[in-house]
């Protein structure tokens, strides 16, 4: 796998006991405590399979909502919607090693939206990073999973949370890469309300005028962001139309369909002369038919109520 020479350290198994109890206890009745794991996953080759992506997704979704549940606060919306684009980067695409988080030669991935972090804590620990054992911790005093990225956090580069700056510290990245003749990429996640931002598109300028094409911008197209719809509050569209007025090359996918996501950031990577940006497509709340498209759950605690009937829909859709 990309992620490191040490496939045991990435490919773990669901604990016995976890398994047992999904099995055996009705919805309502379902084992609420982190770490929730998965099980064993194969690994073809040197990548895993679409269907192993799905399941590390699957369970990321089961630990995001497990620990913004258990911090009593967090963007559960926000999150979901990202957790396919950021497995996909950790367990497919991205160069990087979990047990040597400063390795020099690593990709670069900055979380601008930086309310999601729930989903990239969650993808870190299952990639090995640190142990799972401490998602129970977010948003708790001392802890090194902090509301927004933080690099106290292992596999943490760049902190977030102040929106729209994120493609800025990008540039500054990858012109460094450059300079030092490096390979490195350095991919982004920005939100789509982000991109209100007059800062987004600065830098987007910027990128555009150096030819920064080791940069990927990821947008997490969900339609929604803390004041609404994208649309009412302020209007993104025609959005690919003005990427590509300020001089990137624009992709669009499915944010939730695994192929596509690949071939994406595969052609991004081929892209010479120009930054890409990967407009991708994606459901506020995936995964949770309650929350899914509900701006309600943008930033909301969520109860044990909620919670079992989250996890059990969740649980349910396993293949």
């Amino acid at each position: 796998m990309r992620v490191s020479k040490n496939t045991d350290a990435v490919v773990r198994l669901l604990s016995d006991s976890y398994k047992a109890g999904l099995e055996a206890k009705p919805e309502g009745q379902r084992p609420t405590t982190l770490p929730l794991a998965r099980r064993e996953i194969s690994v073809t080759g040197n990548l895993p399979s679409v269907a192993d992506l799905e399941e590390i997704a699957r369970v990321t979704r089961l630990n995001v909502l497990t620990m913004i549940s258990g911090a009593g606060s967090g963007h559960p919306g926000s999150s979901l919607s990202a957790v396919d684009l950021i497995v996909a980067l950790y367990f497919w695409k991205m160069h990087h090693r979990p047990d040597d988080p400063r390795w020099a030669e690593r990709d670069r991935f900055i979380l601008s939206k930086g309310h999601a972090a729930p989903a990239l804590y969650a993808v870190l620990a299952e990639a090995g990073y640190f142990s799972a054992t401490k998602l129970s911790t977010l948003r708790k005093m001392d802890s090194i999973l902090q509301g927004h990225p933080d690099t106290v956090t292992p596999g943490v580069d760049v902190m977030t949370g102040s929106l729209g700056q994120g493609l800025s510290v990008a540039n500054g990245i990858a012109l460094a890469s450059r300079l030092h003749r490096k390979s490195f990429r350095v991919y982004v996640l920005l939100g789509d309300g982000e991109c209100d931002e007059g800062q987004v598109w600065e830098a987007a300028m910027t990128a555009a005028h150096y030819k920064l094409d080791n940069i990927t911008i990821i947008i997490d197209r969900n339609m929604l962001q803390s004041d609404g719809a994208t649309e009412t509050v302020k209007s993104k569209e025609p959005l690919p139309e003005k990427w590509r007025a300020f001089g990137w090359n624009v992709l669009e996918v499915d944010g939730h369909n695994f192929p596509q996501i690949l071939s994406a950031l595969n052609l991004a990577e081929a892209k010479k002369g120009a930054p890409t940006v990967i407009i991708a497509k994606t459901v506020k709340g995936k995964g949770v038919s309650f929350m899914e498209g509900n701006g309600q759950f943008h930033s909301n605690a969520i109860g044990q109520e909620l919670l079992s009937r989250a996890l059990y829909e969740i649980e349910s859709s396993k293949v």
